[in-house]
């Protein structure tokens, strides 16, 4: 038995259990703070915790490391507001096409040409989006929903910003997005109210847990794993996301918000297996949120 695969297996599952805590604390912290406060204070103690358990960090400020930190930041930034707008589940599935986003980027700055099944899931998604839709044109959920889908095009650039990074680690931009999503969400972090006990517990694991800790894991794991465990494990996170909020608040998605992430799950799954099969790797990171 290879230890170092299976404990890398555990890592990344338990990763994506840490993942899947964002869409409840965040509207846990967020009925007292506003998103982009929420995401502001993630951000900070998710940097301070990473600084603090990664040796030998370079920053250099290269283009790529700049570009990767601004898009984690855009990314979840935008998927805090999302998560307080729609609901958990509209907002972790619908950020989950960020994969078919990076096949789209890979092909206009990495020389990667999609191929007919790219454009195929590319559909498929697209379908599957238009179902978040058609519950409702109430203008709260539409612009959470159109938050979502955008927090996982910054995603995709913050992936593609990753992979044109050769020696460097990702650690370095995340911590400087993490730090910049601060920057961010300061103003907003001054204005507020004060947080509870259980307010201040839910940040605190928001940004120890559903960032640091999860990034600390899935750094060290991708080292033993292959792409296709790379990809496929974390598919529990956008799972178990909305489950913690259903079991938590009594948060229902509903049918057709279902219906609509089971397509954009499947199709996203499948074209990854794919690509991994043949030999192209669409992504290997899991989604930032």
């Amino acid at each position: 038995m290879n230890v170092a695969h299976t404990r890398s297996v555990a890592f990344l599952a338990t990763a994506a259990l840490c993942w899947s805590l964002g869409g409840l604390l965040i509207k846990s912290v967020a009925t007292v703070w506003p998103g982009l406060a929420v995401a502001g204070g993630r951000g900070l103690i998710a940097a301070l915790f990473l600084l603090a358990t990664n040796r030998g960090l370079r920053f250099h400020f290269s283009r790529e490391q700049v570009i990767g930190a601004a898009c984690y930041a855009a990314c979840t930034i935008t998927f805090c507001v999302a998560t307080t707008l729609t609901s958990a589940a509209n907002a972790i599935l619908l950020q989950y096409t960020a994969p078919v986003w990076v096949a789209l980027l890979g092909a206009w700055f990495l020389g990667e040409r999609a191929s007919r099944a790219d454009w195929l899931t590319i559909g498929a998604v697209l379908a599957g989006m238009t179902l978040f839709f058609a519950e409702g044109l109430e203008l709260q959920h539409f612009a959470g929903n159109a938050l979502a889908i955008i927090s996982g095009v910054f995603f995709a650039g913050m992936a593609v910003a990753m992979r044109k990074q050769k020696d460097a680690s990702a650690s370095e931009s995340i911590i400087l997005g993490n730090l910049l999503a601060f920057a961010v969400g300061l103003p907003w972090i001054v204005r507020a109210p004060a947080l509870s006990g259980g307010g201040w517990a839910a940040l605190l694991t928001l940004g120890v847990v559903q960032l640091g800790v999860s990034y600390w894991l899935y750094a060290r794991a991708i080292k033993h794993v292959t792409a296709l465990e790379a990809v496929l494990i974390p598919v529990i996170e956008p799972i178990l996301n909305p489950v913690w909020v259903l079991l938590a608040m009594g948060e229902r998605p509903t049918p057709l918000a279902l219906t609509g992430g089971a397509i954009v799950l499947v199709a996203v799954t499948l074209r990854a297996a794919a690509s991994v099969r043949a030999g192209r790797v669409v992504a290997t990171t899991a989604p930032v949120n």
